[in-house]
């Protein structure tokens, strides 16, 4: 079965008791049972629900795995992953990643004592060169937030598997449309479906994906346990996102194709972050583990002032400006002070997230309006 239709009937069959084509969205805390222990597979809203059921069927089928988990938020997705290892155990994270990500790691896993280190992992050999007797998790953001390096998945993971190590490839930005990592060797892959999977902003939702039949077990365990789960309208939501997620995604490419060359001609743009650019140094490898290029854009202006970039922001009308990613609208952002303003100037500046870049999430509008859009606004 090939993705488009996968994201419109993988997992999903009519409702038995009414022939619903649309998956119900079970409103229900708890499940009569016949006798203790006698029930139709649904014991308490917390542990399971048809409607979650139903999505984790549908996820696990677009991301080519067998078992997918799904929890109330992306960092609720990520906190399961850390509660799989124990304290004095070292995850090796990507150098720029999600403020959210970096922030968990650093500020709440720390605590209880597991340590992370953040590492260029643009070259395989060099994830090989920083692994420790301690690590025990590799984290990748491919492509990355905000800068849009690539990372290659396929090698990092082999290295990994050499070792003995779990990776967990966060797949936000690509979606499951444009790269499936458990194809390439990955462990774990982990969903904001906030983003391009839910795609109208209208919900947030994480879950993580996975072919270990036992990996799968420890993850569902906690999920229970600490049950971060997201509610049944949640996945309803985000089952309807993903029957047009193939639709979206490719539009939202081919309109950020057009608008990454546009600004890479602009005057008063400096530089253009983008995996499409044949100059781009991940160029090569995202050819090669992505379908398309992405709909994730971030440049630098010439005249790099906080000030000109904070007015180019707010003067867009068709590019709203918001945090997050992945809707049918563009939005416009700014990172050192909104998606990653809690990590340390100095670090995103090693990374070249200086404090006047501007990342696009480019949405499905007709691309001569948002080029009009961004041409006032950069005048």
């Amino acid at each position: 079965m090939k993705f488009a239709t996968k994201a419109i009937h993988a997992g999903i069959e009519p409702d038995p008791s009414t022939g619903a084509v649309m998956t119900p969205i079970f409103q229900t805390s708890t499940y009569a049972q016949t006798s203790p222990g006698d029930h139709k597979g649904y014991e308490y809203g917390r542990t399971q629900n048809p409607t979650r059921s139903v999505l984790e069927k549908n996820l696990a089928a677009l991301e080519n795995g067998t078992e997918a988990i799904c929890f109330s938020s992306g960092l609720a997705a990520q906190d399961a992953v850390v509660k799989l290892f124990s304290s004095g155990d070292e995850v090796l994270a990507v150098n720029d990643l999600y403020g959210g990500s970096y922030r968990q790691m650093v500020r709440v896993w720390g605590q209880w004592g597991l340590k992370s280190r953040f590492v260029d992992m643009y070259t395989a050999a060099n994830v090989e060169r920083e692994i420790s007797p301690a690590t025990k998790l590799i984290w990748i953001e491919t492509p990355t937030n905000p800068m849009l390096n690539i990372v290659d998945i396929a090698a990092v993971c082999a290295i990994a598997r050499k070792h003995g190590i779990l990776t967990c490839i966060d797949n936000t930005f690509a979606s499951p449309y444009l790269q499936n990592p458990l194809d390439l060797g990955a462990d774990i892959v982990l969903h904001s479906a906030t983003k391009y999977i839910g795609g109208h902003s209208d919900v947030v939702h994480g879950c993580l994906v996975v072919k270990d039949a036992e990996l799968a077990q420890r993850l569902h365990f906690l999920q229970n346990a600490c049950g971060a789960v997201p509610g049944p309208q949640d996945c309803f939501l985000i089952l309807r996102g993903i029957k047009t997620l193939h639709l979206r995604v490719q539009r939202a490419c081919e309109n950020a194709a057009v608008i990454a060359e546009y600004l890479s001609k602009h005057p008063k743009v400096e530089k253009v972050y983008w995996p499409g650019f044949a100059s781009h140094p991940g160029h090569e490898i995202a050819k090669k583990q992505m379908r398309m290029f992405g709909a994730m854009v971030s440049f630098d202006l010439k005249d790099n002032s906080l000030e000109h970039a904070t007015k180019v922001m707010s003067s867009t009308e068709l590019f709203t400006l918001a945090e997050s990613l992945g809707g049918v609208e563009s939005l416009i952002g700014h990172p050192a002070s909104m998606t990653h303003a809690s990590i340390p100037r100095e670090e995103r500046l090693k990374v070249g997230l200086t404090d006047s870049l501007i990342r696009l999430s480019v949405g499905v509008e007709d691309v001569d309006d948002l080029i009009e859009d961004l041409g006032k606004s950069l005048s």
